[in-house]
């Protein structure tokens, strides 16, 4: 009998049309080129409020690799997810939603599934909301000696204004991913461009604000699969910085992430695998796999790690719900990684599905494929 996999997902909704004649758009993108989808929306009290749902495309994507695998049943993680995982009832979900609400907004469909007593794929509820909160994820890495930037968590402007780290600074929110609240004024060079970050992001959205010290050396994303003594990373993603637009300064955020690379105009921004010594490929990894462990990360994960003055690796903040959109040109990390590791987007996803599996049940899935086939 095939495996009845649920499939948890958030899609991202298009730029509204206008009312009525006459009403401009609340949006229009500030280069021709990037998708609407992408664009920010002042009519949204964040307006990068859906940045970290996914595109039709990549939900499609997923649900062809899950189908070669077992019986798909799509689970869009709306109001009514509780009722419908429930009938369904599902051998095990497979569970990319983010959610939008909350601080455990990213906890919401693993939490619903245990109480149900469904089994699911990636990190379970507290690892979710523990590595959302970068504060919280910081705070357990520097109890375990995993290496990190000094921090403070603020939730007013006069903590800011009070702070005693020293300049330049990083400024973005606690409780955000996928390059949401980061942009060039994140990092600050004095006390007054501090404050006026820490304003605005402190109004846009409703929730303490991380400020790091500044890191100005080399910056990698490490994908990592499996679980206990047999997680791995795949190659290294090195960013290249000089293929940013020219002034820009060496920031991974919305920017760079959503406007500036697009699949129409990508940006040459990843080197994969990532040309460094063997000790500092070394030493980034381990940084990672410990921070992974640290944080009770399961079957997957997307590490974010940059080097300090010196040249040390320190973890930046880890995504246990990591991007994986299917298109090449699109510069997703994970699938860049998979890649580079001979797997296609199919083989990253069913592996990642095999892994889950193998934990849940102690059965593989690819072999019962294979013997299908």
């Amino acid at each position: 009998m095939a495996v009845r996999i649920g499939f948890a997902y958030n899609e991202k909704p298009s730029l509204p049309a206008p009312k009525k004649a006459g009403d401009s758009a609340p949006a229009a993108p500030p280069l021709d080129h990037v998708p609407s989808s992408r664009v920010l929306r002042p009519d949204l009290p964040q307006p990068d409020l859906y940045a970290e749902w996914d595109e039709p495309e990549t939900i499609e994507a997923v649900a062809s690799a899950l189908g070669t695998l077992g019986e798909v049943i799509r689970l869009e993680a709306t109001h009514d997810f509780p009722r419908r995982v429930k009938d369904a009832r599902p051998d095990f979900v497979f569970n990319i939603a983010e959610g939008l609400h909350g601080v455990n907004r990213e906890s919401h469909v693993p939490a619903i599934c245990e109480f149900l007593g469904i089994p699911y794929h990636a990190s379970d509820p507290l690892s979710l909301a523990l590595t959302l909160h970068k504060g919280r994820a910081k705070e357990i890495m520097a109890y375990y000696g995993v290496p990190t930037a000094p921090f403070v968590v603020v939730t007013t402007r006069a903590e800011a204004r009070n702070l005693s780290l020293p300049f330049p600074l990083f400024a973005k929110p606690a409780l955000e991913g996928s390059g949401k609240g980061i942009t060039e004024k994140s990092l600050c060079t004095n006390r007054s461009k501090l404050l006026q970050e820490v304003s605005e992001l402190l109004d846009t959205y409703q929730e303490p604000v991380l400020i790091e010290s500044w890191l100005p050396g080399q910056e990698f994303t490490v994908a990592i699969l499996g679980n206990g003594k047999e997680a791995r990373c795949l190659p290294l993603v090195a960013m290249r910085w000089e293929a940013l637009p020219l002034g820009a300064q060496p920031i991974y955020g919305y920017e760079a992430k959503w406007l500036w690379d697009t699949p129409e105009h990508p940006l040459d921004l990843f080197e994969c695998p990532a040309k460094v010594s063997k000790e500092l490929a070394r030493d980034v990894r381990s940084a990672a796999l410990g921070a992974y462990r640290v944080l009770g990360c399961r079957d997957w994960c997307r590490v974010d790690v940059r080097c300090d003055a010196a040249g040390r690796p320190m973890v930046v903040e880890l995504n246990p719900l990591p991007g994986i959109l299917p298109n090449p040109k699109d510069n997703s990390c994970f699938p860049k990684a998979a890649r580079a590791a001979g797997m296609s987007y199919d083989s990253l996803i069913q592996t990642v599905a095999d892994i889950a599996w193998r934990r849940i049940s102690g059965q593989a899935l690819l072999k019962r494929k294979r013997a299908a086939a």
